[in-house]
């Protein structure tokens, strides 16, 4: 089959490698109908490279036909339509009946120290296979896949694999009390979703902070009140501009949808650069032990919530000695909650908002279409925002 493979810093080629099977008696195949370039995609293009491999096959946000099933997976058949959550997970162990997916006990990467297994996403969440590829094995296939029904386009169910947990549970997390305030740092997918779920769960008032033209005029189509980080000077214009529209306090809640590719600390991204430069018996024990982030959206955000407000973090960061300002954290009294998403938590509450009226959007989410053999073009637009990137399908 075809697959989209990591071979190096901003380096992804499409190549043909073996074809996946049951390996597994809880295992199923699909073929791929779409898969999502997620802004986390571009954390393996370029910051976390210390734990790729070479030929590793990237993507995590799949939906397909069912083409196989193992001999320990009762509810699907062969021609069924699923989308495909981002993570691994069992459904049976204490995390997952917790609700907690992301640290599934079955699939836990214990030898790295992390959490679930995840699809694509380097050796510390268990170099499992991704999905940006014609095809794609699922473990744990009696829990994990989504059944949706026939009908609608791709885009109406995809983004239950990712972006539509991801943004559920910043809102959930971020603790918005009905008719009060929120800001969005970063109005990427995650970002500008996440704007979308807290406006039709009750919010007030969406505040949208960005750079990027696109980014902002999509936000602001939706009645978000936007605010181009180009237009201030410095971060302290910025959070006294959005005080300003909240009596002076803040939002009751920030959403970090950021995370480490934040525009920031340039001795950060020395450091990150540094590490993908080493041989690979080093780079990656040193960016385990002494990584740090760009800090900057998190800054933003810890300055910008009201006392006693909450801090929502879905922007991925991968820094293991980052500096934080822990006098202004306890002073301000500030609640902080953050993760990978957990799909299967919230997947039944999203599913009735996919409806023909479509409140959150999602038949025109996508900004491009492409096909699989445009993707490394896909990639470079992708991180250099160009040419109006916003969301990125993949049709194989």
């Amino acid at each position: 089959m075809r697959a989209l493979t990591w071979q190096g810093k901003r380096d992804v080629r499409v190549e043909n490698v073996p074809d996946p099977r049951i390996e597994e008696p809880t295992d199923a195949v699909i073929r791929v109908t779409s898969s999502g370039l997620c802004g986390s995609d571009l954390h393996l293009y370029e910051v976390l490279t210390p734990f790729m491999t070479p030929g590793d096959i990237l993507g995590h946000e799949p939906m397909g036909i069912v083409e196989e099933v193992g001999a320990a997976v009762p509810d699907l058949q062969v021609g069924d339509r699923v989308v495909v959550p981002f993570q691994i997970a069992c459904g049976n162990c204490w995390m997952c009946l917790t609700g907690l997916p992301t640290q599934c006990e079955t699939t836990q990467v214990s030898a790295e120290g992390m959490g679930a297994a995840l699809f694509g996403y380097t050796r510390l969440y268990g170099a499992v296979p991704g999905a940006q590829a014609e095809y794609l094995r699922v473990p744990q296939a009696q829990y994990g896949p989504i059944k949706v029904p026939e009908g609608p386009s791709d885009d109406r169910f995809l983004y239950l694999s990712d972006v539509l947990p991801t943004a559920w549970q910043a809102v959930a997390y971020a603790g918005v009390p009905k008719g009060g305030s929120v800001a969005v740092l970063g109005l990427g997918p995650i970002g500008d979703m996440a704007c979308r779920v807290a406006q039709v769960q009750g919010a007030g008032r969406v505040f949208g902070v960005d750079l990027v033209p696109e980014r902002l005029r999509r936000a602001k189509e939706r009645g978000v009140e936007t605010f181009d980080l180009r237009s201030f000077d410095d971060e302290k214009e910025l959070v006294t501009a959005i005080r300003d529209q909240t009596d002076g306090r803040g939002p009751d809640a920030v959403i970090d949808a950021v995370g480490t590719e934040a525009h920031g600390s340039a001795a950060a991204r020395m450091v990150q650069n540094a590490s993908a430069l080493l041989p690979r018996k080093l780079s990656g024990p040193m960016a385990e032990r002494f990584s740090v982030d760009r800090l900057a959206a998190l800054h933003t955000a810890i300055e910008l919530v009201r006392r006693g407000g909450t801090i929502s973090i879905s922007g991925v960061y991968g820094g293991m000695a980052d500096p934080l300002p822990m006098l202004t954290l306890f002073d301000k009294q500030i609640q902080m909650r953050m993760g990978q998403a957990n799909v299967r938590r919230w997947s039944d509450e999203i599913i009735p908002y996919l409806t023909d009226e479509d409140p959150l959007g999602v038949d025109d989410f996508a900004t491009h279409r492409v096909p699989l053999s445009e993707a490394p073009h896909a990639y470079d637009m992708f991180q250099k925002k160009q040419d109006g990137a916003v969301k990125v399908v993949f049709r194989p």
